[in-house]
């Protein structure tokens, strides 16, 4: 189980590249990964999920804890490039409702 985490910041983004698995073995990586983002107020913070094959709920927490951090410290998160399957599980959780999940330009409702 592989992944691969790289930045590229900017001065009120950070995308974030992730690519591999996310599960209960890789997850503890990503979130220290993720923890070490500075927030400042109103920067968006972009998760590529885009090269993400597989993420389980231990993932799903780690996207959870980030976009709890990020709003409460007034930032704002962005998921995109998310595969069907990584749609479905946020649409069945209902995180689609709460967090900024976009493909390329279109919005995931």
């Amino acid at each position: 189980m592989e992944l691969n985490i790289y930045f590229r910041e900017e001065t009120d983004l950070v995308k974030v590249f992730i690519k591999g698995e996310i599960d209960t073995f890789t997850a503890p990586k990503l979130r220290n990964k993720l923890e070490s983002i500075k927030i400042i107020p109103n920067r968006l913070i972009e998760l590529d999920l885009s090269k993400v094959v597989y993420m389980d709920s231990t993932g799903l927490g780690v996207i959870v804890a980030c976009y709890k951090k990020v709003v409460h410290e007034n930032g704002n998160l962005r998921l995109f490039g998310l595969s069907d399957r990584l749609k479905r599980l946020f649409s069945i959780t209902g995180l689609s409702e709460l967090m900024d999940i976009e493909e390329v330009g279109v919005k995931v409702e």
